[in-house]
């Protein structure tokens, strides 16, 4: 139907990650262009556990497996079925890397044009919102049956492209897979394959230079589209062009979610600071304004301080993130200008008798007691309040959990807007230690996401822990959906 031979392909696996998980089941139809059909299907021993949620998920068991040939047993029967022809998949990149991580513990090199049903589905019928299996197969009328099961699955994928190919134009059909299957071209320095081995999955990625220079972190909910546009641009901005010059090694890290990726972007460009970053700045210390009360009867004083020198109990009251002290000072000018409050009060001036902006009538007098300080109190805290920063809604630590279609989680920590660092479990988060430093940047990635959390926004789940080990101290907000995050 697409001038081409196919294999359309399903795999079920241990996990999510082809770097430490493993196949358990393997589905292929190939699909030749004259018509002709055959179907091929194996339980693989992954020579592992299969984790009790994925037991559930797919409902192939360790006992199943047990007797089941190993891949490098049946490697060579699924490298002839591959070989020539297009790789059809959902989630196409997810069940490709899987096949050529174990295609390359046993030393083959293995490539194909991939053809991913997700995106096929999204460019043709973009009036929909969802595009993961469940919801094409609803919307199509098509059979499953048996869901999660990899010849099942693979299956779905040959009555789909079958319904495509009678309800799309042809012309319509073939620009679009043509279109799905061209590659960015990469730079000539860059190892051949690589485009292959990066991962739709969100996550954070290096660029390096010459002698191992750091050039540019960033970050993606699907690393392969964001690096690949990176070179895809490079003929369209200066700023591309030279990274794509300069490039010689592409290095990335995998998050669960998109929330792991961008506070592990923030923290690597802080501490390894990459030659072409410019958005993440790096500083050494965040700056706030703090209200000092100065006694009974004097108004208060606003202070320029580190974040980090103040206690957590003081932290509830402060205004503004700044880079240093001269650019906190420099804002508190401003507001003390447009409000007309008393610079010698809030401690802009030095000496006696009253501040320069009384002489001007540009102030209210609280330097001199024409003002009551309670009055003139109140009017810096209203002057400054477009500036506070939230107080952290919990009582101490918390765990964000992200969880992706497999299941595989990860525990962001939290504590007091900082980012503590990303564990596997809920007792490694206890004990993570706490020594990351306020990061303005940080706050505001925070700030928004649990503000979604609080609309309702949000399916992550939150866990308190800030008594870990006492009965009932958790607290758990509404968990992720089991969705194919890649999907949607």
């Amino acid at each position: 139907m697409l001038d081409r031979d196919l294999v359309c392909v399903d795999l079920e696996t241990t996990g999510g990650n082809p770097a430490w998980n493993r196949i358990t089941e393997i589905g292929l139809v190939e699909i030749d262009r004259d018509g002709t059909v055959r179907e091929w299907s194996t339980l693989v021993n992954p020579g592992c556990r299969i984790p009790p949620a994925i037991e559930e998920f797919t409902g192939i068991t360790n006992e199943m497996v047990a007797d089941a040939p190993r891949f490098e047993d049946v490697h060579r029967d699924v490298l002839e079925r591959l070989r020539g022809r297009t790789f059809v998949a959902h989630n196409a990149r997810f069940d490709y890397g899987f096949l050529r991580a174990e295609f390359l513990r046993l030393d083959v090199r293995w490539t194909a044009k991939v053809l991913c049903t997700v995106k096929l589905s999204r460019r043709l019928y973009p009036e929909h919102p969802r595009h993961n299996l469940d919801a094409v197969i609803l919307r199509h009328g098509l059979d499953c049956e048996a869901r999660h099961r990899a010849l099942g699955d693979a299956r779905v994928l040959r009555d789909l492209l079958g319904v495509l190919a009678r309800e799309v134009a042809p012309a319509r059909l073939a620009e679009v897979v043509e279109v799905l299957l061209q590659e960015a071209p990469l730079p000539p320095q860059l190892p051949e394959g690589l485009a292959d081995d990066l991962p739709e999955v969100p996550g954070v990625y290096r660029f390096y230079g010459e002698e191992d220079a750091l050039l540019y972190v960033g970050k993606s909910r699907n690393i392969r589209h964001r690096v690949l546009e990176h070179f895809a641009q490079a003929h369209r901005s200066s700023k591309e062009h030279k990274l794509s010059q300069q490039v010689r090694r592409v290095e990335w890290s995998e998050t669960v979610g998109e929330l792991g990726a961008l506070l592990v972007e923030a923290r690597a460009v802080k501490t390894d600071r990459p030659l072409h970053n410019r958005r993440l700045r790096a500083s050494a210390a965040t700056w706030t304004l703090a209200l000092v009360p100065s006694g009974a009867g004097t108004p208060s004083r606003v202070e320029a301080v580190e974040f980090d020198a103040l206690a957590p109990a003081a932290r509830d009251e402060v205004y503004g993130l700044f880079r240093d002290a001269k650019t906190a000072k420099r804002a508190l000018t401003e507001i003390v200008r447009a409000h007309q409050l008393c610079a010698k009060s809030v401690g802009l001036e030095d000496g006696e008798g009253s501040c320069f902006a009384y002489q001007l009538k540009r102030c209210k007098g609280a330097c001199v007691g024409h003002e009551p300080a309670a009055l003139h109190d109140t009017r810096v805290r209203l002057a400054l309040a477009a500036q506070r920063l939230k107080p952290w809604p919990y009582r101490g630590r918390i765990a964000v959990v992200e969880r992706d279609w497999r299941g595989e989680e990860d525990f962001l920590v939290l504590d007091g807007w900082r980012y503590l660092g990303t564990v596997r479990d809920l007792e490694s988060a206890a004990r993570l230690a706490d020594e990351a430093p306020f990061d303005a940047d940080v706050y505001r990635i925070l700030k928004r996401f649990l503000g979604d959390v609080a609309k309702g926004e949000s399916r992550a789940t939150i866990v308190e822990l800030a008594a870990p080990h006492a009965a009932g101290a958790d607290r758990c907000h509404p968990p992720y959906a089991h969705d194919e995050f890649v999907d949607d």
